[in-house]
Formats: C-alpha cells, structure tokens, sequence
C-alpha cells in the first residue's frame, strides 16, 4: 500500500490528531516533555497516515531566528521527527524530511536546521544536511550562552540562496527546555 502524506498547519489539525502525534511522540522519546511538545506544534506537520488514518510518522518545521554573521535568518526548525516502532526503515522518516524541505525551499525562510539524535544523523547527511562545526550558544535573557554539550548534534540546510559558514558561531533564540 502506497504512503499516504498529508501537510497540514497545526491549526488545522483536529484534537484528535494531536494526540495522535502526541502519543507517536510519546512512545518514540523517553524523554518527551511538555517543553519539547510545545517546540513541535505552531507550524507545518508533514503526517504519514496509514490505510485508516492512523499516524505512522511525523515532523513539523517551526519558525525561529538564529543568528550567524551579523544576521538573523529566518529558519525553519525540523522538530519531532518520530516513525512508529514497528514501522521504521521503510522510507516514512525520508517522505517526512522530503516534505518538511519542500516547505524550506518554498521562499519562507533562508535556513533549515535542527538537532538531531545519533541514530538520525546518516538519515540528515544522506539528504545534504551540514553539520555544524562552530560555536553553538543561545540569547537568554541572561545573556549569550556557549552550549559546547551541542557540538556535533546539529544541522543546517540552507535554503534560496543562503549562505552560511558552518566553522562561524551559530546562536538559537531562547525558549524554554531544550533551547536547541
């Protein structure tokens, strides 16, 4: 049976949709929060749905701004990536990722990025991810932070044009539980 993909706002999501994915995200992390579940709704989801509609696969693409070369660019941050256990390395987390790009290059935003877990790096590279290899910090209220404990978990994609130099600081703005 052919996956069935759908993109669709958060808003437009039904109650029952949302717990769909929320429960996906529940059982694919251990360590799933309330912070991490409001950093995954308020822009597009790409669903992979089964026959009956049941969610098989998710990830949304969140607006934020991170800062790099004097700049703020406006990125679409890939947030909860998860593939139903009994469903995995059948191509849903690549039908995710290619729908959630599409959005990225559809003019909205200059950059992709996200923190990826070890076992999703090959999945990210394999689609012309970068690594990024400078500084990573954060503008907290308190201040610019240096986050070293984030070195070598995340990506970039740039998009439309962007460029970027993935040996330069990259800074995330501040939200609460993980800032990245």
């Amino acid at each position: 049976m052919p996956m069935r993909i759908r993109s669709v706002h958060t808003s437009d999501l039904t109650a029952a949709e949302l717990d769909a994915v929320r429960s996906l995200m529940d059982a694919a992390f251990d360590d799933f929060t309330d912070d991490d579940w409001d950093h995954t709704v308020g822009g597009m989801h790409a669903l992979v749905l089964d026959e009956d509609g049941a969610v098989l696969a998710h990830g949304s693409l969140v607006q934020r701004r991170l800062l790099h070369g004097g700049r703020a660019l406006r990125t679409g941050y890939v947030e909860g990536v998860a593939v139903r256990a009994d469903r995995r390395r059948r191509g849903h987390a690549s039908a995710v990722m290619a729908t959630l790009e599409r959005v990225l290059r559809d003019g909205a935003y200059e950059l992709g990025a996200l923190g990826a877990a070890d076992e999703a790096v090959p999945l990210y590279r394999g689609r012309g991810w970068q690594p990024w290899h400078g500084p990573l910090s954060v503008l907290a209220p308190t201040g610019l932070h240096r986050m070293p404990e984030e070195a070598g978990g995340i990506f970039v994609l740039p998009v439309n044009g962007t460029r970027v130099d993935t040996a330069g600081e990259l800074t995330c703005d501040w939200r609460p539980g993980d800032v990245w």
